[in-house]
């Protein structure tokens, strides 16, 4: 018998909740596990930010009492605002191989948006874009990243049988790491530096970072990306939020910032390390021995790096800013012996970012989709 049961947001439903995504690819070689609690905080309207302005609810589907699926509802009230709509998330989505199990996880999560009022549902999409987003149709043998959503290739019909149809594609490429820095790249790093008064600057301490530019570099992802697909603009709370998580955790050799002649941020490059293989060693879990396996993977010997964001001030998008980014990472990954280094989701009409790979020996190696549907 199979059962829907709406799960109570406390940190223990929360856990079994990210727990089931786990147990459902034990043994795949290409799921990469999140951190549980890392999933859990984002899950937890006591600890998210984004809680604000995001309303959730979460299922899990039980047969004979066992879980064989679970799936978030989300409404962002702040895109809905910005883009006049009524419409409605659906993320955290995983499910056996089962018509039955994805129908009826899906059509709690419909009912439940028709009456909070919604018109439409599209996903797999999170709270906002900082987390996991699009349903993997493409690149099921490679192995996943720590950014990006994993899931089988039985998702897809189980969506398009569901009545979903595509709402936005993006693209993902993987990048051999250069002997040396391309001479085109070089040239125009020269030209813009000179051009418009342009500087990277380089930080070795982790504090200071976050004390003088921390906020600015959260500033400047709202302004590059403001006009991207379904971008929630990052509030105060979410900035400082945000800060303490992750740039306490950067190797600040593989983080790039270009600043005016005022000192003004106008561009930001972020990289580190690959921690696909430490997080599957750790299997989601700090204790009792997931930390050594993080810390053997950002400290370690690593072949991949993950380009975990490229953003550039509008006024100075398609005017070489990116060169100068990659003119100083580019030594970096050579120092730590990278070979490869991955992108993180493009919008597959985004010429303006993928163009930046150009000088680059490439491969597109995985394809996600997010769907829609009218309710």
């Amino acid at each position: 018998m199979l059962e829907i049961k709406e799960i109570t947001p406390t940190k223990g439903n929360l856990k079994k909740f990210t727990k089931f995504q786990i147990d459902l690819y034990k043994g795949n070689p290409y799921f990469v596990p999140p951190l549980i609690s890392d999933d859990v905080a984002t899950l937890n309207p006591e600890e998210n930010p984004a809680f604000e302005f995001c309303d959730a609810k979460y299922f899990m589907a039980y047969r004979d009492g066992k879980p064989v699926g679970r799936v978030a509802g989300i409404i962002n009230r702040q895109v809905n605002e910005k883009s006049k709509s009524k419409t409605a998330r659906f993320g955290f989505i995983d499910f056996i191989d089962d018509h039955e199990v994805s129908a009826a996880l899906m059509e709690a999560v419909e009912d439940w948006a028709r009456k909070k009022g919604m018109k439409k549902i599209i996903g797999p999409l999170g709270f906002t874009d900082l987390d996991h987003e699009g349903m993997l149709t493409g690149g099921y043998e490679e192995l996943g990243t720590m950014a990006t959503i994993y899931n089988y290739p039985y998702y897809v019909e189980h969506m398009e049988r569901l009545g979903y149809t595509k709402e936005s594609d993006w693209l993902e490429f993987v990048m051999e790491v250069p002997d040396a820095i391309p001479e085109k790249y070089a040239r125009i790093a020269e030209i813009v530096k000179k051009k418009y008064g342009l500087r990277v600057l380089k930080y070795t301490s982790r504090n200071r970072i976050k004390k003088e530019y921390g906020h600015a570099l959260f500033h400047l992802i709202n302004d590059a990306y403001k006009d991207l697909y379904q971008y929630s603009t990052l509030t105060e709370r979410q900035i400082e939020y945000y800060i303490d998580i992750y740039l306490g955790l950067l190797n600040l050799d593989l983080v790039s910032l270009v600043i005016d002649k005022e000192g003004r941020l106008v561009g930001v490059g972020i990289s580190m390390p690959s921690m696909s293989r430490a997080l599957q060693k750790s299997q989601g879990a700090l204790f009792p021995f997931g930390w050594y396996h993080l810390l053997k993977g950002l400290k370690g010997k690593n072949d991949r790096v993950d380009l975990l964001l490229v953003a550039v001030a509008p006024e100075y998008q398609n005017k070489g800013v990116n060169a100068l980014l990659f003119t100083d990472l580019i030594p970096y990954f050579q120092k730590y012996g990278f070979k490869y280094a991955e992108s993180n989701p493009e919008m597959e009409t985004n010429s303006k970012v993928q163009s930046q790979w150009e000088y680059f020996v490439t491969r597109q190696h995985r394809h996600r989709r997010s769907f829609q549907k009218k309710l």
